[in-house]
């Protein structure tokens, strides 16, 4: 290291040593990210759909860093496989995909109020190793749906307190005990 590369400056009278930021960044990060359509409105069919998933894949191919790997999903709500770099602000980059694609449907496409997006999303991190099975699961999306092999998982986009999620379809935890009668359901 170089002396010039090493700044030092004071905090409550503490002599503090900065290094600068690393130059190179290496980072894996693959998400899974889906949100719906308002009210679950079924409007993500023929020309709209096709003009929606090229509007997003050029959109995503503009942000830096992002490599989208697959999109898909059914008449009421999208999801996308992307890895993303480590200063990408994933809550403003998903607000700017959902209101610029609205937007574009609304005034290209449709010349009308027709597409809007439920508030929130769904995203979830996953491995290298899961990114084929993640990518078939959405490029599969429509099958999955009408044979109800959804992952629940990979399917919300509201939070879930965590009491619930630790229980099973008959009430008993993941512990196999019952959830206690005071706790609400």
């Amino acid at each position: 290291m170089r002396d010039n590369d090493l700044h030092s400056g004071r905090f409550n009278d503490l002599l503090v040593l900065l290094w600068p930021m690393a130059r190179t960044i290496y980072s894996e990060i693959h998400l899974h990210i889906t949100w719906h359509t308002k009210q679950s409105a079924a409007v993500l069919t023929g020309a709209v759909e096709t003009q929606l998933y090229r509007f997003l894949r050029n959109r995503i191919m503009q942000s830096s860093g992002v490599f989208l790997h697959a999109m898909g999903g059914t008449n009421d709500h999208l999801h996308l496989a992307v890895s993303v770099p480590p200063t990408l602000l994933v809550s403003d980059w998903v607000g700017e995909l959902k209101g610029a694609s609205a937007h574009y449907i609304n005034h290209r496409v449709a010349s009308r109020k027709l597409l809007e997006w439920q508030t929130g999303y769904g995203v979830v991190s996953f491995g290298t190793k899961a990114l084929p099975w993640v990518v078939r699961y959405i490029e599969n999306q429509r099958q999955h749906h009408a044979a109800g092999t959804t992952k629940d998982r990979l399917e919300r986009i509201e939070i879930e307190s965590p009491l619930k999620r630790a229980e099973t379809v008959d009430g008993t935890r993941a512990t196999g005990r019952k959830r206690p009668a005071y706790l609400p359901g």
